[in-house]
């Protein structure tokens, strides 16, 4: 039974979208229609589902501008949209909840940050959970449903994602298996904790080995992976859907702590995730086929990690046959 639209506002790292993705999935199945304010990236995370993406504007008042339009389309098309709460905020930030009540909107959030006077409805914060399960929490609380958080994140590429994933390796010459890299760490990570030293060593090791390497580097990336990864297949400007395509074909992904180790746990893959003595437990990738290596204080060896990648392509050799 269809409940009417919902407006949900994306936090604004891959990961963070990623981990969303079972709350999403939650209020999509409870009837919701939803519509997703979020960076431009988003459009292709979640091309596979469905889900209507409008990218938020760089200036707040653009952004105010944005709701105010789509509070009155989603109105108009429904009268009783603006009678109830209508808008679910991932975001913690005071000035996303001001945003949506100057758009006239009736969010709902946690109460936090000074809030509480600007949501329609506070939910309290509960320090020290996942990420996946505060977004979990909110949308529950939303949508007045009682229920665990699926350890599957359920990522879903779109068709035309899978098939561009396949002509990618076509066109690269690659075939199974390989091994996609991930060693890059992000714009956030300014001082470079979140980047295991040892990934070229890795990278050279695989080759030795018989396994392909792919890397998939983000805009200013492209250089570093040149650089220092001269064996590998680098494949540049691909979307994220695709990439995800991608990282299910894959004997494994190893991944700094980044978006898109997110990306391969949520889709199903096979992740190797190489987490230093900064990781932060809210923030570790979630999945059924997820390898964490994180030794206590210290980053995992090479050979710890080489060992894990060795593992998962010796379970894809047996899965073949039934392939």
């Amino acid at each position: 039974m269809s409940k009417g639209p919902l407006i949900v506002r994306l936090c604004n790292w891959v990961g963070e979208a990623v981990l969303s993705l079972p709350t999403l999935t939650m209020l999509a199945n409870e009837g919701y229609e939803l519509h997703l304010i979020g960076k431009r990236w988003a459009i292709t995370l979640f091309e596979g589902h469905g889900w209507t993406v409008h990218v938020r504007p760089a200036k707040r008042s653009d952004a105010i501008q944005q709701l105010k339009a789509l509070r009155n389309q989603l109105s108009q098309a429904h009268p009783g949209f603006s009678k109830r709460p209508n808008m679910v905020l991932f975001t913690n930030s005071f000035s996303s909840a001001l945003e949506a009540r100057l758009a006239g909107l009736k969010p709902i959030g946690y109460r936090r940050e000074g809030r509480g006077l600007v949501l329609a409805h506070g939910v309290p914060y509960t320090a020290g959970l996942h990420a996946a399960d505060n977004y979990w929490l909110v949308g529950s609380h939303f949508a007045g449903v009682q229920q665990a958080r699926p350890i599957a994140l359920g990522l879903r590429p779109s068709p035309q994602q899978e098939q561009r994933a396949r002509e990618l390796l076509r066109q690269h010459q690659v075939a199974s298996p390989f091994v996609i890299l991930c060693p890059f760490s992000g714009a956030a990570d300014t001082t470079g904790k979140k980047l295991w030293p040892a990934f070229p060593e890795l990278a050279h090791k695989l080759h030795e080995l018989g396994l392909q390497v792919i890397l998939c580097p983000g805009p200013g990336e492209e250089a570093e992976a040149q650089q220092n990864y001269p064996q590998a297949n680098t494949l540049t400007g691909v979307d994220l859907g695709t990439y995800a395509a991608m990282a299910q074909l894959a004997v494994c992904t190893v991944s700094n702590d980044t978006g898109p180790g997110h990306l391969a746990a949520a889709v199903g893959g096979q992740l190797v995730s190489v987490l230093g003595p900064d990781a932060a437990d809210m923030w570790l990738p979630q999945g059924e086929h997820v390898q964490l290596l994180r030794p206590h204080m210290a980053w995992p060896t090479l050979h710890d990690v080489t060992q894990a990648v060795n593992q998962a392509a010796q379970a894809a050799t047996q899965r073949a046959p039934q392939a």
